[in-house]
């Protein structure tokens, strides 16, 4: 009877102790789940179909990202608070280039940092309000440069127009051997009348050409003028100096002048010493071309080329000794002072054409006549432009504003 009691307790005994042990290794095991199963639902679904592309009409520096929003983007059970594009080269590591995630909804982004002619890898990663990310695959792409800007085709057709235009012209203008129409200019007209006063009353020209360098388009047109201005005095035989603020421009101007005396047939009467560097610095060139005007009282002064703040002190003193002075400058600042100091002024695009209107060069007149010629197609389209505008027709502004785009 003992021994039957004995092994009924012991039945008992092992009966609560595999229940004892079976609810610990399902509590433990529910305890070590909990956490993994939180950070699997806490994560963002990452965003899909990425697509990398070379920007088109660029200059090889620009690659468009693109991408399908992630699920969970606004209405998901993980919202997506911005995306992170992430870029890599082919050595690296994938490494942040935006600056601050981009906001949702939006699904493309330019990147303008990359370098010509290498392969790029980029990922969006989406990131919602805990900061947890999701990735999406990648996607490889190299950046190109496009020979042509297909969005200004029709701004290089008009450049076109405007070429075909001048060629045409200048063509025009060597082969008919017509006298081109050239619109009077009194202050060109009035050259041969200054080198014939200073040859009447034997004392010299002084011309001055700014103080441009010779790369200044202004000091190229003065150093044009010269030439044709040599070319007279060269066969009047009279003295013609010229001060220069420019080494290099001092240079260029005496292999022009002795160019136009020796085309002339007076190469004896060329003076290289009349041609001479005086100073870089601003009003030490004035101070010195005004003792020039003092001492040597010259019959004619052409004022032609860039000129700053020194331009009225050059022109008073050149009007106090008398002198017949012929001014030209593409500095519309400077030219009231001209204007009211000297007895003649090139204003504005006067000073470009003067080499053709002097020279009468029929391929230069003929370029001349070709550029005018699209100027008024360009005014033109313009009057056009505004008729049709205040008519409610806005076509033209859509339309270049296309082109600029």
């Amino acid at each position: 009877m003992k021994l039957n009691r004995a092994c009924l307790l012991g039945l008992i005994l092992i009966f609560t102790c595999k229940i004892t042990f079976a609810q610990s290794s399902e509590f433990s095991s529910e305890e070590f789940r909990v956490p993994d199963e939180a950070v699997t639902e806490n994560l963002p679904a990452p965003p899909t179909n990425i697509e990398a592309k070379d920007k088109k009409n660029d200059d090889g520096t620009s690659i468009i990202i693109s991408w399908s929003k992630s699920v969970d983007d606004d209405d998901g059970a993980n919202n997506v608070t911005g995306y992170n594009i992430l870029r890599k080269s082919s050595e690296g590591d994938f490494e942040t280039i935006t600056e601050s995630p981009i906001e949702t909804g939006k699904t493309d982004y330019t990147d303008d940092t990359v370098e010509r002619g290498i392969i790029y890898s980029y990922l969006v990663q989406a990131i919602n309000a805990s900061g947890a990310t999701a990735d999406s695959e990648a996607t490889s792409v190299e950046a190109t440069a496009s020979w042509f800007h297909t969005g200004k085709k029709w701004l290089f057709l008009s450049v076109v127009l405007f070429s075909v235009v001048v060629i045409y012209s200048i063509y025009h203008a060597t082969r008919s051997g017509k006298d081109i129409f050239i619109r009077r200019i009194p202050g060109l007209e009035a050259v041969d009348e200054a080198i014939g006063r200073a040859t009447e009353m034997g004392r010299s020209i002084l011309y001055i050409v700014g103080l441009g360098g010779v790369s200044n388009v202004a000091t190229i047109a003065s150093m044009n003028i010269l030439s044709q201005v040599a070319r007279r005095t060269a066969n009047y035989e009279t003295a013609l100096r010229v001060p220069c603020s420019d080494p290099i421009v001092m240079n260029v101007v005496r292999e022009m002048v002795k160019t136009a005396y020796l085309d002339e047939g007076h190469p004896d009467a060329y003076h290289e010493e009349d041609i001479f560097f005086l100073t870089e610095s601003q009003f030490a060139y004035a101070a010195g071309v005004d003792g020039i005007m003092l001492r040597e009282k010259p019959a004619a002064v052409f004022l032609q080329g860039t000129f700053f703040a020194e331009s009225l002190i050059l022109a008073e003193t050149g009007n106090s000794v008398g002198a017949i002075q012929i001014a030209g400058t593409d500095k519309e600042h400077q030219l009231p002072f001209f204007i009211a100091a000297c007895d003649y002024t090139l204003i504005g695009e006067e000073l470009y054409a003067a080499s053709a209107y002097l020279s009468r060069e029929p391929m230069l007149l003929g370029s001349l006549k070709g550029q005018d010629y699209g100027k008024l197609m360009i005014f033109g389209a313009i009057v056009v432009g505004i008729i049709l505008e205040l008519l409610g027709i806005n076509w033209i502004t859509t339309f270049f504003d296309r082109v600029s785009n």
